[in-house]
C-alpha cells in the first residue's frame, strides 16, 4: 500500500498524521509511567538507574516526535526533527550502558571498560554524523546496533550465566523492538489511517512496557571474573 500522509482539520487548524502523533504519545506515556514507577523499586543498582533515565529520555523523544515531527511538521522546518532524534540516540546509549553495567560483575574488567568507552565514542560519532547529514538512517542504525548488538548480547550472556529473570524479559523486549523496526523499514501498512509508523509505535509501546518489567526484575550479578 502506498504511503499517504493523513491530516485532520481541528477547528481550522491542520494536524498532520494524527494517528502517528497519538501512537507516538502512547509510547511516551508508557515510558513516563515506567520512569515514575521505577522510583518505587530498588534503583540503587547502576543498571536500573540508567534504565530509569532511558525511559525519561525516550518519553521526551517520542512526545517531541509526535508533536513536532508529525503533528506540526507542516508548520516547522525539517531541522526541528533533529532534537528529537538526538534525544532518542541518548536513550539508546543509556540502555546500552545499563546492559554493560549489568554484565560487568561477570565480565573481565578490560572487556567491560572497553565497551563502556565505546558506548560514549559511538554516541558522539553518530550524533555528529546526524547533525552533519540530517539523515534519520543513522538514528535507526544507532538504535539497531544498540539494541540488537549490545543490549541483546550482554543480556543473553547474563541470562545464560545467571538465569536472571530481568535479562530474559529484556531479551523479549528487544525482540519486540526488532519487530517494530521491521514494520517501519518494510512500510507494512494495515490501512491508510493505520500505517507502518502507527503499528511500529504500538509495538514500541509494548516493548517499552516489557523493558520496564525487565528493569524491575534486575538483580545484581555476581562472580567477578576480573
Amino acid at each position: 500500500m502506498e504511503f499517504v500522509k493523513t491530516s485532520i482539520d481541528f477547528f481550522g487548524f491542520q494536524i498532520m498524521e494524527p494517528v502517528t502523533a497519538i501512537t507516538d504519545l502512547m509510547v511516551s506515556a508508557v515510558c513516563l509511567y515506567a520512569f515514575l514507577k521505577i522510583k518505587e523499586v530498588n534503583n540503587r543498582l547502576p543498571s536500573v538507574l540508567l534504565l530509569k533515565y532511558y525511559f525519561l529520555m525516550l518519553a521526551i523523544s517520542t512526545a517531541y516526535g509526535g508533536i513536532i515531527g508529525h503533528a506540526l511538521q507542516h508548520e516547522l522546518s525539517f531541522g526541528w526533527k533533529v532534537p528529537g532524534w538526538l534525544t532518542s540516540m541518548a536513550s539508546i546509549a543509556l540502555i546500552e550502558r545499563a546492559a554493560i553495567l549489568h554484565a560487568k560483575p561477570i565480565l573481565r574488567s578490560r572487556i567491560g571498560n572497553f565497551f563502556s568507552i565505546l558506548n560514549i565514542i559511538e554516541l558522539i560519532v553518530l550524533s555528529s554524523i546526524v547533525l552533519i547529514t540530517l539523515e534519520f538512517f543513522f538514528v535507526e542504525a544507532h538504535a539497531a546496533y544498540g539494541l540488537l548488538v549490545i543490549v541483546s548480547s550482554f543480556e543473553l550472556f547474563i541470562y545464560l550465566k545467571t538465569k536472571n529473570e530481568g535479562s530474559r524479559i529484556l531479551l523479549i523486549a528487544v525482540f519486540i523492538s526488532a519487530l517494530a523496526a521491521t514494520v517501519h523499514l518494510t512500510y507494512f501498512t494495515i490501512h491508510v489511517w493505520f500505517n507502518h509508523l502507527d503499528l511500529s509505535h504500538v509495538l514500541m509501546a509494548i516493548a517499552a512496557y516489557l523493558f520496564y518489567l525487565g528493569a524491575i526484575k534486575i538483580k545484581q550479578t555476581s562472580v567477578n571474573l576480573s
